[in-house]
């Protein structure tokens, strides 16, 4: 009997031991979890200044290419063949 109540005990004491640790992992994934979503919205919003910082970066080199930088000359020639032919396009809009 005094073997059956040893086990027993031992049971009861693995036993709150594994809750214990649960309840511990329970806290740490939460935790875990909250960082998780912090990250992915710090992640979220240098995407969206890293877009906007391409964006603008396009922006500049555009306006330095039609300055007739010449460093950017082949982008001038390009942004100038690009206007034209927008304008061409207006005038025969215009015509019609």
């Amino acid at each position: 009997m005094s073997k059956l109540v040893e086990s027993i005990r031992f049971l009861e004491d693995n036993l709150k031991k594994l809750i214990y640790e649960h309840q511990d992992l329970k806290v740490k994934y939460r935790t875990l979890s909250t960082q998780f979503n912090s990250e992915n919205n710090s992640i979220s919003e240098l995407n969206s200044k890293i877009e906007m910082l391409q964006k603008e970066n396009k922006t500049l080199r555009t306006a330095n290419a039609m300055l007739g930088s010449t460093e950017y000359k082949r982008e001038t020639k390009l942004k100038i063949n690009s206007l034209i032919k927008e304008i061409d396009s207006c005038i025969i809009q215009l015509a019609e």
